[in-house]
């Protein structure tokens, strides 16, 4: 089997396992007296003391030795499809699936792999088609429900991939996948009692089932139970310390609990394993910021934009970032590019605003905090900083005016903006 998955933004759930079929009751004995040798026959069709690239050229051996069986070069087509499958080399696993298809018309298997080929490449269609023409050949074959049931979910149509997780179920009630995989289409329907059950029967089944006891969490999540979240997270990371996705959902639930240290570790671990997941650089270089620690604050608010260009609130938050290091013209460049993205933006411009307060263009600043606080009338940073560029301005009754309503909406703005370097 080999896995596929896709998560949510946030506390997300692993959406997809799919069936590889790759024996074939149909592969002859191994003993052959014609090219290619016994070894290399071995290297493709047992393949267990053997690397996936060792396999790989036995079975190209088998294909492309002169006069091979065609029992041998169907099973060959199959394995090396499936090699290539798991290596992610989709094309190349389509066309093994496809000669094998013109030497076997009725291999259920070749449609299964070529089905999942073609659900991996985004041909969501041409998977189905595979996969109806797999349950026409083999109506008894559960990995072909069951993947066809993958596709429909990926196509978000949830009613018909339960109902093909219910008849992959009927014909093998045992496996933990199945119900796992029906759990997260209940889920999506939001039926959480009943994605509930899947979970814990899929746990039942498997106790050491890491991805079951993750999408329980999120379930657990939507219906308000962090701590028993927390919990199945923590039993997902026991099992698959490895498990990125269960580090990053784990650190956002300590985040919203107030254990910030207990967070940043846990974005330190989804980030050093996932270096790419712009969300969760994000979300640390955030409580970095609020923890008035603006440098490390840059450096992930960096690495979000470096993966993620437009990225316009990672855009905003830089450019408030390098105002408050000193750099409020690198900033202003940031500011701008977020408006690009997200034009009249309030916190945008109250950013731009800080900026320009800053750089001593009080003007300019009062006319972006003012945009600001039209768009939204409770941001006390720009009631703040119009505030002290009034004040720069000779302006004291209209600061004094803008201090007041600052710090009533937030009561530490003015050690707010100590941090800030601006009093």
């Amino acid at each position: 089997m080999a896995n596929s998955a896709r998560t949510k933004i946030g506390v997300g759930a692993v959406k997809t396992v799919v069936c590889l079929i790759t024996l074939l009751a149909t592969i002859p004995a191994i003993a052959r007296t014609a090219r290619p040798s016994a070894a290399v026959r071995a290297s493709c069709f047992v393949g267990s003391k053997v690397n996936i690239d060792q396999q790989i050229a036995g079975c190209t051996a088998v294909i492309a030795a002169e006069g091979a069986k065609t029992k041998d070069r169907a099973g060959a087509y199959l394995i090396r499809g499936a090699d290539y499958l798991n290596r992610n080399e989709i094309d190349l696993a389509i066309a093994d699936f496809s000669e094998l298809i013109r030497i076997d018309p009725d291999s259920s298997a070749a449609f299964v792999n070529r089905g999942e080929a073609w659900r991996r490449k985004g041909g969501l269609e041409l998977a189905i088609a595979d996969l109806d023409r797999a349950i026409a050949i083999k109506r008894r074959s559960p990995s072909a429900w069951f993947n066809r049931g993958i596709t429909y979910s990926d196509k978000g149509d949830s009613d018909r991939a339960i109902a093909d997780y219910n008849q992959a179920i009927r014909l093998n009630s045992r496996d933990a996948w199945y119900y796992n995989n029906r759990g997260n289409s209940y889920s999506d329907k939001g039926d959480l009692g009943s994605a509930l059950a899947d979970y814990n029967r899929a746990i039942a089944l498997n106790p050491k089932f890491a991805l079951a006891y993750f999408n329980r969490a999120t379930n657990w999540r939507k219906q308000g139970q962090a701590t028993l979240a927390l919990d199945d997270l923590t039993t997902s990371i026991r099992l698959n310390p490895n498990y990125a996705a269960a580090y990053s959902n784990r650190a956002r639930l300590l985040r919203d609990a107030g254990q910030i240290e207990y967070a940043l570790a846990d974005f330190d671990q989804s980030l050093r394993l996932d270096p790419d997941n712009y969300r969760d650089a994000y979300s640390r270089g955030n409580i970095h910021f609020d923890r008035h620690d603006y440098a490390k604050a840059l450096s992930d608010y960096d690495q979000t934009i470096r993966v993620h260009p437009d990225h316009a609130d990672a855009l905003n938050t830089r450019c408030l970032t390098k105002a408050v290091l000193g750099r409020p013209r690198e900033g202003l460049e940031d500011c701008e590019a977020s408006l690009r993205l997200k034009a009249g933006d309030a916190f945008t411009l109250d950013s731009r605003g800080l900026c320009y307060l800053k750089l001593g263009e009080f003007d300019l600043a009062i006319n972006d905090f003012t945009a600001a606080l039209n768009a939204n009338p409770k941001i006390a940073n720009a009631l703040y900083g119009r505030g002290l560029a009034k004040r720069k301005k000779s302006d004291e009754s209209g600061a004094d005016s803008d201090f007041a309503a600052a710090r009533a909406v937030y009561a530490g703005i003015a050690a707010e903006f100590w941090h800030y370097g601006i009093e």
